[in-house]
């Protein structure tokens, strides 16, 4: 008698391991996404409260920007150069800050990017809107100085 394995041995241990594959590479792919889906997320929030503190500390002028008059753009790599932001994350739009409507602001930016579902970032951030095939978040500042 030998030893060793019979084809029909090994064929069935591939058919199980193919099996398995099938069932785990959706799941696997399926938790990338939603990692992906909150990391934007989180950049969300994490410009969000930057752009609040800088607004609120700096009084409308961040790093030579004036928006307390017509509004205007603020480059996340302003924020970053004032302190607020510690690294400026790819993929997501200047900032754009609206001209004054009884002293409130409207801000809002986008993430550009078409590497995550919108869907799921919302899911992780409800304050984030589907703008089309884009993120985006829009929030209102006031002045109270």
């Amino acid at each position: 008698m030998r030893k060793g394995f019979t084809l029909v041995e090994l064929l069935i241990v591939l058919a199980v391991i193919a099996a398995l594959m099938a069932v785990a590479t959706p799941l696997a792919l399926n938790a990338v996404k939603n990692a992906k889906a909150s990391q934007v997320a989180q950049n969300f929030r994490n410009i969000k409260a930057a752009f609040e503190n800088a607004w609120n500390t700096e009084r409308g002028k961040i790093n030579n920007v004036d928006l307390t008059t017509n509004g205007g753009t603020l480059k996340l790599s302003d924020l970053q150069a004032a302190g607020y932001l510690s690294s400026v994350p790819s993929g997501f739009s200047d900032i754009t800050v609206s001209a004054p409507s009884n002293g409130v602001y409207k801000v809002y930016f986008t993430y550009d990017n078409t590497d995550v579902d919108v869907e799921r970032v919302v899911k992780q951030y409800a304050d984030v809107k589907e703008d089309g095939t884009k993120a985006k978040l829009e929030f209102s500042v006031q002045k109270f100085w």
